[in-house]
């Protein structure tokens, strides 16, 4: 068992996911490269959620705002991808700032309403903005960026523009997540799990409780805003509904399915809820009815998401060895 845990599996798993593209399925590709693009976005949210234990229903806002910020830059400014990404966590993380100065000043059910309140302003500019969102019709056929340089890797230069986008994507959401990892395993991350757990304790020992919801608010954001970047070049367009009130309920969904305060579970998350999704979508029209049976059993099933049940069970099968 001690064995296995030495093992270092994310890298495992990131080098399996490189080699998705060689399958030669397009599916294979389309699905893998959802799955990692809205497991960075759920993982982000975790930090507030699982970490903070700040519940926000307008996490989306920094999605679309990334992705929207990506596209003006690429496609009407011109500007390569090199810039258009990481400017795009960058303006979702000022957003964040701004809207993260009021929301964390309340607490509970009126901090997640604010945060809901922002989301739906944000979703009305981008539906009403036409110079600049495109509106309602949004903004249709974002290029890919420039991955010329990939056909001189070693197997790469008979795989199509899509997989080297996959390849790009598996490889930024991947650092991206060590990053975030890294985040949640400093002082920094543990001072957010004393808030979760007791605000007030943390107060009264000399936390400044707010300023560290401001921060992990700002960061949330920002990488919510590098992974709409990834999804409107891979959706090949940006529309208002990715800062609808319907997509930060998606992602929640996500996080919770998987497991809150894993960091791991929200990707989980992910996948399991698309997987879910393209299945059920293949076999019937009453595909939400089915879909949400199975994520309320899902849940009620698996209380604390599937990763905590996971590691629950391994917990229960290393007792008796340890015995």
């Amino acid at each position: 068992m001690s064995g296995l845990r030495r093992i270092p599996w994310a890298l495992v798993l990131v080098v399996a996911a490189l080699f998705v593209p060689a399958l030669g399925s397009r599916f294979y590709t389309f699905v893998a490269t959802d799955v990692a693009i809205l497991a960075l976005f759920a993982v982000s949210l975790n930090l507030l959620l699982g970490y903070t234990g700040l519940v926000s229903f307008g996490h989306a806002a920094y999605f679309g705002i990334g992705a929207y910020a990506t596209g003006i830059l690429m496609k009407k400014a011109g500007i390569p991808f090199l810039l258009a990404f990481p400017a795009a966590g960058v303006l979702a993380g000022l957003f964040a700032l701004v809207f993260g100065f009021f929301c964390v000043r309340l607490t509970k059910i009126y901090f997640a309403m604010l945060t809901l309140a922002f989301a739906q302003i944000v979703w009305a500019i981008c539906f009403k903005w036409n110079d600049v969102t495109g509106g309602e019709q949004g903004m249709p056929e974002i290029p890919y960026p420039d991955l010329a340089w990939m056909e001189r890797l070693p197997l790469a230069g008979q795989l199509r523009t899509s997989d080297h986008f996959y390849l790009l994507t598996v490889v930024l959401v991947a650092a991206c997540l060590w990053v975030l990892r890294r985040i949640v395993g400093s002082p920094f991350g543990r001072i957010l799990t004393t808030i979760r757990e007791n605000p007030e304790r943390a107060e009264f020992i000399g936390v400044n409780v707010r300023r560290f919801e401001l921060i992990a608010f700002v960061i949330a954001g920002a990488f919510a805003g590098l992974a709409g970047g990834l999804f409107g070049i891979f959706n090949r367009g940006v529309f208002p509904d990715f800062v609808y009130w319907s997509k930060s309920s998606e992602v929640l969904i996500m996080t919770i399915l998987g497991g809150i305060g894993y960091f791991y579970g929200p990707a989980v998350g992910a996948l399991v809820l698309l997987v879910l999704n393209q299945q059920i979508t293949s076999y019937t029209q009453y595909w939400p009815f089915i879909l949400g049976t199975i994520l309320i059993v899902l849940l009620f099933a698996f209380p604390s998401g599937i990763v905590g049940a996971l590691d629950a069970a391994a917990r229960r099968l290393a007792r008796p060895r340890r015995a």
